[in-house]
């Protein structure tokens, strides 16, 4: 019950809302992706609010969907004990502002979505692969990315280093019958 009347407050103080949905725990909010400093900036300094710890940033992939990405951003008031999660979308070669000059974790969270999601975050410093190598191509949470990847790495103990290789596989595709032999049609 108490989100709903949070749920009125935030509609009216916050600029660029397309939809609140209320769950038990939690409020989820898509705004338009233009407002999102100047939203984030009212929910950290707001007094009533306090909106201080950003929590987590990631990506879900739509690839058949305009808008391909949704970028989440997950808030933490602890004067008010409540979490909400601000939901935006990108077209696939567009990008998102940075908020690292709001909350100083959104640096790496952004990295991350930019290396699994190709998702670009403008005025990130430091926008590096952080959890897939440098040399490595495409982005691994698309759902596009075809599932072997596309290069194969292995320890040479004659080279005494690391390979890579363009990936090749050893079979071709098997269509495989799965209907038991013992039960009749």
């Amino acid at each position: 019950m108490k989100f709903k009347f949070f749920a009125v407050y935030l509609s009216r103080i916050l600029p660029g809302i397309k939809e609140i949905v209320i769950h038990p725990q939690t409020l989820f909010i898509t705004i338009k992706k233009e407002y999102l400093k100047e939203i984030l900036d009212i929910l950290k300094n707001d007094q009533s609010l306090r909106f201080k710890s950003l929590m987590d940033i990631w990506g879900v992939d739509y690839p058949d969907k305009n808008e391909r990405f949704e970028v989440n951003y997950q808030l933490l008031s602890i004067y008010l004990n409540v979490r909400i999660v601000l939901r935006l979308t990108v077209e696939e070669f567009e990008g998102v502002d940075s908020v690292s000059s709001l909350f100083s974790s959104a640096g790496w969270l952004e990295r991350e979505v930019w290396d699994m999601y190709g998702v670009f975050f403008f005025e990130n410093t430091d926008l590096r692969r952080i959890l897939t190598d440098y040399g490595f191509q495409g982005h691994p949470l698309r759902k596009d990315f075809p599932l072997s990847g596309f290069m194969e790495v292995r320890y040479d103990d004659s080279e005494k280093r690391v390979v890579y290789e363009p990936l090749e596989v050893s079979q071709e595709f098997r269509s495989f019958n799965f209907s038991s032999p013992w039960e009749k049609l």
